[in-house]
């Protein structure tokens, strides 16, 4: 495992690398990734704008900042993304806003298809959900792991899927107007419980 970690770790890109990456296959009629379509191109069109509108909207909470400035020794957040992946578009800018509060946290991106055999060690139920969000130590252990979703919009998907089966167009709508109305709070939230348990394991 963490032979493909490290390798991975040398493919990584900031966060800035990566939202100009977006823009620049956006400017060749493309979107990241091994597969190409018009849909996934307008995936990324969308989710290039909403990146943009919530790197200036969302806000931390004072408790967000106040947990995750108590992080004292190095870690690595690396996420496997995608630009063309609506959920990652919604998370990652939050996910960045709370890294760069505290200097001991070293955020970096992977995208998903160049970096198959790392999501294959960080499957969700078997799938190759992203975002996903590996938290590791300054030897690269594995810390942690978050993702695909916030805990509620996990919910949401797990009792749609219950119900219907499988997820389709109106549902991923609705849950776009979830994150929407949520503002990045569950995220927050999520990451104030996971920096907690890592603290707890470094103990």
């Amino acid at each position: 495992m963490k032979n493909i970690i490290e390798k991975s770790l040398q493919k990584t890109l900031t966060y800035q690398e990566y939202i100009d990456l977006v823009k620049n296959l956006l400017e060749e009629g493309k979107s990241t990734g091994s597969e190409q379509s018009d849909a996934l191109t307008n995936y990324s069109m969308l989710n290039d704008r909403r990146m943009k509108r919530l790197d200036k909207t969302i806000k931390l909470s004072e408790e967000t900042i106040k947990e995750i400035k108590k992080v004292e020794e190095p870690q690595t957040w690396l996420v496997i993304s995608e630009g063309w992946c609506g959920d990652a578009a919604q998370n990652l800018p939050v996910i960045n806003k709370i890294a760069s509060t505290n200097e001991n946290i070293n955020l970096k991106i992977v995208l998903r298809d160049d970096n198959l055999e790392l999501m294959d060690l960080f499957l969700t139920n078997g799938g190759r959900s992203i975002p996903k969000l590996i938290a590791l130590d300054k030897e690269n252990n594995v810390l942690n792991t978050w993702g695909p979703r916030p805990t509620i919009a996990t919910k949401m998907v797990a009792d749609y899927k219950a119900e219907h089966g499988s997820l389709n167009a109106e549902f991923k709508q609705e849950l776009q107007v979830w994150y929407n109305k949520n503002k990045g709070q569950s995220v927050q939230d999520d990451f104030i419980q996971l920096v907690k348990k890592t603290a707890l394991k470094e103990v």
